[in-house]
C-alpha cells in the first residue's frame, strides 16, 4: 500500500509549478478593459529587485501590444522616501492622467513562510519508530546537513486600477500569487509575471486579444 501511495505522490512533485494562482477578483462593472498605457509599480525596499521585476513586467506587456513604464523610471524614488496624503496622490493621478497613463498596476509581496519539500515530509512519516532513540538516530542529520529540507514561499498581491480622468481610481482586477523562491530572484519574477500576463488575458483586463 504504502509503494503505491509513494508511485502517487512522484507525478505531483513532478509536476508542481513554481508559481500558482491562489485566487482572483474582478470588477464586474468593468468586464472588458483595455489599456494602452499602464505605469508598473513594484513596491519593494529591496531597489534591485523592483527594478527587476518592473523591467521584466514592461517588457512582457510590451509584447502584448501595452505601452508599459516601469514606475523607478517615471517616478524615480516617489513611493519610496515618504508616505503620502490624499491630496498628494491626487497630484500624483493627475500627473498620470496629463502623461497619458489610463491605468497602474502595483504588486507586492504580502509575506512568506517556510515548506517542508513533500518528498521529505513522506519520508518522514512513512516510517515506524519503535522508540525515540530511532526517531532520533534517523533525524539527526537534520542537525549538520548543509542542503536545506525545506523551501519559503512568498505570498503576493497584484492590483490594477484604473485612473480614467472621468472615474475614481477604480479596482479593477487583484490577484494573490504564491510562488516558490528559486536559487536565482530572475526567474521567480519571470514566472510571476507569465503567470500575471496569462491571468490578465484570461481576464481581458489591460491585454485584451482581437
Amino acid at each position: 500500500m504504502k509503494k503505491f501511495l509513494f508511485l502517487g505522490i512522484i507525478p505531483l512533485l513532478i509536476s508542481c509549478s513554481s508559481t500558482r494562482l491562489i485566487e482572483q477578483w474582478k470588477s464586474p462593472e468593468t468586464p472588458v478593459y483595455e489599456s494602452s498605457k499602464i505605469l508598473v509599480i513594484g513596491i519593494s525596499s529591496d531597489t534591485n529587485v523592483r527594478r527587476n521585476f518592473e523591467e521584466i513586467l514592461s517588457k512582457s506587456l510590451e509584447k502584448e501590444g501595452v505601452v508599459a513604464v516601469r514606475s523607478i523610471d517615471f517616478f524615480e524614488n516617489v513611493f519610496q522616501v515618504e508616505e503620502k496624503t490624499e491630496k498628494e496622490m491626487d497630484l500624483i493621478e493627475k500627473s498620470l492622467i496629463e502623461a497619458g497613463f489610463d491605468s497602474v498596476l502595483f504588486s507586492k509581496v504580502t509575506g512568506s513562510e517556510d515548506k517542508v519539500t513533500l518528498l521529505q515530509a513522506y519520508n518522514n512519516f512513512n516510517k515506524d519508530f519503535l522508540n525515540f532513540k530511532e526517531y532520533y538516530i534517523s533525524n539527526q542529520e537534520t542537525y549538520t546537513k548543509k542542503e536545506s529540507q525545506s523551501y519559503k514561499i512568498y505570498h503576493t498581491e497584484t492590483s490594477v486600477f484604473c485612473i480614467c480622468a472621468s472615474k475614481e481610481r477604480e479596482l479593477l482586477w487583484k490577484g494573490s500569487i504564491d510562488l516558490v523562491a528559486p536559487e536565482k530572484s530572475n526567474k521567480a519574477i519571470k514566472d510571476y509575471v507569465r503567470l500575471l500576463i496569462k491571468s490578465l488575458e484570461d481576464n481581458e483586463v489591460v491585454i485584451v486579444e482581437d
